[in-house]
């Protein structure tokens, strides 16, 4: 197969997620068991850490698979989805998985795939397992996609767990409230496998507490220990109990969220520390300040050009997209431009409710099945105050914006992953 046959047969004929929402969600671990059965079971042939959550899970993962790497470890990363490439779900050393590997992997699968009809995550899924087995990964960091309790990934045992901030967000898969959300995050937590909890959220965290009990899994808040303080030059200070741990810390990842994300990877830094896996205060500050470099980590909070300052940020549910408005509203800059578009399966009005009002808008649709009609969500944008003109795509939006925005103004690009990959240059 070519590379594009492979894609081709990748996207079209196996149910995605991402093209297709819910339909293609398989609730059950019983397929991605038998391929990995027919793979020789390659997740027990190398340890891992699994993190699960709303928000964050995506950026914890890179920022500690950058550490991981700075302290010397042969470091697997899973995450998804992709933005440009296929490959960059699965990626050692921040090295993409070559297409000739995919294609050959696909290949010999084949009659398994015909076989047990697996969706595109589970297959992806499969694939990272095998690659990192392949490869003799020291450590892999691995992301869930949905959930955790059913997520693929979740045939795992490993050395650690990590539980990021609960929002609400495909709740017509995982539940109407945050209490059940966070249920089906905490399938992720194991018999005696230690987890943290990267954010305290007051309606939720005894759940996770009694989880935990019933599993004697050591479990540990992580704001409890460490916090950040943001100073005016857009460093970092971070404390551990009160305590200066890393001082003037120069952040590769500049959206101010980020430090809720930081003490989630700073707790798990110290439990590997405990746990056998040594990594110095100089590998913490490498990670976090080369993550993009070393993992080739993109749209968050991510600076594509300075006059006018454009950025763009994949958050797309209301927690996600609360912290990205509450930075965006707080720079002291000029005129604030916003490009936007949603996909079908989201609120718009909870989640445009959460945009100012005074920034000048452009809506826009992704290349998508699953994307928002632009003349859906220019009507509910106008019935909210919003006001804007619609375009045809991110592109076309990018450019009349900065036709009209002047040196000192922002722009931003934002409100689905799948606007955000459209970008050209990205």
């Amino acid at each position: 197969m070519t590379h594009q046959e492979v894609l081709d047969y990748l996207y079209e004929q196996l149910p995605m997620f991402q093209r297709q929402g819910q339909s293609a969600y398989k609730k059950d671990l019983g397929n991605i068991s038998k391929l990995c059965e027919a793979l020789g079971k390659p997740q027990e042939k190398f340890k891992s850490i699994h993190i699960a959550g709303t928000n964050g899970k995506g950026s914890t993962a890179h920022c500690l698979s950058a550490i991981l790497q700075s302290a010397g470890y042969r470091t697997g990363l899973y995450t998804s989805p992709h933005l440009r490439h296929f490959t960059e779900r699965i990626k050692v050393n921040g090295e993409q998985v070559s297409m000739d590997w995919v294609a050959d992997f696909i290949t010999q699968l084949k009659p398994v795939i015909h076989e047990l009809q697996p969706s595109f995550f589970e297959i992806t899924v499969a694939m990272s397992f095998a690659y990192f087995a392949e490869r003799k990964v020291d450590i892999a960091v691995v992301e869930t996609g949905l959930g955790g309790r059913l997520d693929s990934t979740n045939i795992l045992s490993p050395e650690l767990a990590i539980i990021t901030h609960i929002g609400l967000d495909h709740q017509a898969i995982l539940g109407d409230s945050i209490e059940e959300i966070a249920m089906e995050k905490a399938g992720i937590i194991k018999k005696h496998t230690p987890v943290i909890i990267s954010e305290r959220q007051d309606c939720i965290d005894e759940l996770f507490v009694e989880v935990a009990r019933k599993l004697n899994a050591p479990l540990s808040f992580a704001d409890k220990l460490y916090h950040c303080t943001l100073l005016p030059s857009g460093q970092v200070d971070i404390y551990r109990a009160d305590q200066l741990f890393l001082e003037g810390l120069t952040p590769a990842l500049r959206g101010n969220y980020q430090s809720k994300n930081y003490v989630g990877v700073l707790m798990a830094v110290e439990q590997l520390n405990v746990m056998g896996y040594p990594i110095s205060k100089s590998a913490v500050r490498e990670g976090l300040g080369e993550v993009i470099a070393l993992t080739d980590f993109k749209g968050r909070w991510q600076v594509l050009e300075q006059r006018p300052l454009l950025v763009c940020d994949t958050a797309h549910n209301e927690s996600g997209v609360a912290h990205v408005v509450e930075q965006l509203v707080t720079m002291n800059k000029g005129h604030l431009y916003i490009i936007w578009g949603m996909v079908s399966d989201k609120d718009p009005e909870r989640i445009l409710n959460l945009l100012p009002k005074d920034a000048d808008y452009f809506f826009c649709q992704a290349s998508l099945a699953r994307a928002m009609p632009v003349a859906t969500l220019l009507r509910y944008a106008h019935s909210l105050g919003l006001q804007g003109e619609q375009c045809t795509d991110v592109n076309e939006a990018i450019a009349v914006a900065k036709d009209k925005a002047g040196p000192d103004d922002i722009i931003f690009v934002g409100g689905s992953t799948f606007v955000v990959a459209e970008i050209m240059g990205l």
